[in-house]
């Protein structure tokens, strides 16, 4: 479901942030008002998603828009072709070497590694729309094994490798099909992750339904004694395994997450043996690259300053503080965060960014010694290729703008028949907007209902 109210604050990205969003600004503009059928017309119309090197990007955002449209399995066959890019991306050899010469922006984007976790997050959520559970945690398992192989790429020890989210949303479709043992064993997992590394990393801490629903699936599990020990840990001394006629699990994407833009670092350069040094005291940042050719290693040493371009993150920051679900019944549950994907985005960033400054600086490198090059054939085409190589110096911008900043849930009981709900949003200044719903349930189902609120403020730049 979307609300269609128009966006607070038109973003639109100045002289720092990224081209690829200025590119496909009438795209993204319509979609953040609502207005889902040209936005879809503008999406599949747009020379910059027709081009193959942004393939990936035209599957992601057809199949997460057909998902907001309620249109499931055509979404899923787009989210099925990317997932199956992530699979068979292969480096274009020709437009890697180009990359150096030019820009990353004539390489095919193969896809930043959340974006290629919420590709399968969005199949299953389609699938749980089609109640079509087994389905649904086919995609949970492979993102499992997705986050495991990207995680693979990076030394850093305290890297994004594992998602609580995608285990928490486990163990409620497992619930939802009464397989209580494996409930417990995604709960459990959830939660180690949630505190083992989420905390930490996002500040992120295991919601309160997590923690109930982990103890609901150890009672009716019989496992007496892990079920005792959570109550202690939790301090839920007086905590009484609910036996609910049917529920409803809501998730609520709120806000969008952030654009790539870029961001420029000024270099010197000095001779050490046969290496030579990018460096920037001001910032304590040094890296060096051997050099077997003296001639280039000359140029280099005699060059002083210079520009280096590096992608980076623009959050937008949500309109909405906190929304709640009350029934009927009068009875309030709020909505807890459980992902995210802002961060988790900054963190899949930061992740690569040794590799993002080695690649930028070989890439200015490169460029520095072919106009040194041609200034020892002719000073004019020596300055005409410096002039080619600082308009041409760019970071790679793209991203799947459309993806929520976060996301949110709460289980509610549900009876048999119809539910009349209400949906409520806290904005800053303390007003609330409503909306209602109403459920029809049958004796024992979960219902699964995805809320997506596309307002947000201005940029944090």
């Amino acid at each position: 479901m979307l609300k269609r109210i128009s966006v607070v604050g038109t973003l639109m990205l100045l002289s720092a942030c990224a081209t690829f969003y200025e590119g496909t600004y009438d795209y993204n503009r319509q979609f953040q008002e609502g207005n889902l059928d040209q936005a879809l017309k503008s999406l599949r119309s747009n020379t910059v998603f027709n081009r193959k090197h942004a393939q990936f990007l035209s599957y992601v955002n057809n199949g997460l828009l057909l998902s907001i449209m309620g249109q499931y399995q055509e979404s899923n066959d787009y989210l099925e072709k990317a997932f199956i890019f992530g699979e068979d991306y292969r480096l274009n050899l020709a437009r890697e070497a180009a990359s150096y010469l030019t820009n990353p922006t004539v390489t095919i984007y193969r896809g930043e590694d959340h974006e290629h976790l919420m590709v399968l997050y969005y199949k299953a959520l389609n699938f749980l729309k089609m109640e079509r559970y087994e389905e649904a945690l086919v995609e949970c398992r492979r993102i499992n094994i997705r986050a495991l192989q990207l995680s693979d790429r990076y030394d850093s020890p305290d890297k994004y490798r594992r998602d609580a989210f995608i285990h928490n949303l486990m163990g409620i479709i497992y619930q939802a099909n009464k397989d209580w043992n494996n409930a417990f064993i995604a709960y459990r997992n959830a939660l180690e992750i949630y505190e083992e590394d989420y905390t930490r990393m996002f500040d992120v801490s295991a919601p309160e339904q997590l923690k109930a629903d982990l103890l609901t699936a150890a009672w009716n599990t019989g496992l007496r004694e892990e079920f005792e020990f959570y109550k202690s840990q939790f301090g839920w001394t007086d905590f009484i395994a609910p036996t609910h006629n049917a529920d409803l699990i809501f998730l609520w994407h709120n806000g969008l997450g952030p654009i790539k833009a870029e961001w420029s670092i000024n270099f010197m350069v000095r001779r050490s043996g046969d290496m030579f040094v990018f460096y920037n005291d001001q910032l304590g940042m040094s890296y060096g690259f051997p050099v077997s050719n003296d001639d280039e290693l000359n140029a280099l040493s005699s060059l002083e300053v210079f520009r280096v371009a590096f992608p980076r993150y623009i959050e937008r920051p949500q309109l909405y503080t906190s929304a709640k679900i009350v029934t009927d019944r009068n009875q309030s549950y709020p909505l807890e965060l459980t992902e995210n994907v802002n961060r988790v985005a900054f963190k899949s960033l930061q992740d690569r960014m040794m590799l993002e400054f080695s690649k930028a600086l070989i890439r200015v490198a490169l460029k520095k010694a072919a106009e040194h090059s041609a200034r020892k054939e002719d000073e004019g085409l020596g300055a005409i290729v410096g002039m080619v190589n600082a308009m041409t110096e760019k970071a790679d911008t793209r991203n799947w703008q459309t993806l929520p900043h976060s996301i949110y849930y709460s289980r509610i009981p549900l009876t048999s028949g119809p539910n009349e709900t209400r949906f409520i949003l806290q904005l800053p200044n303390g007003s609330i907007e409503e909306q209602a719903f109403t459920y029809r349930a049958k004796e024992g189902q979960t219902l699964f209902h995805t809320f997506t609120s596309l307002e947000t403020r201005m940029p944090r730049r």
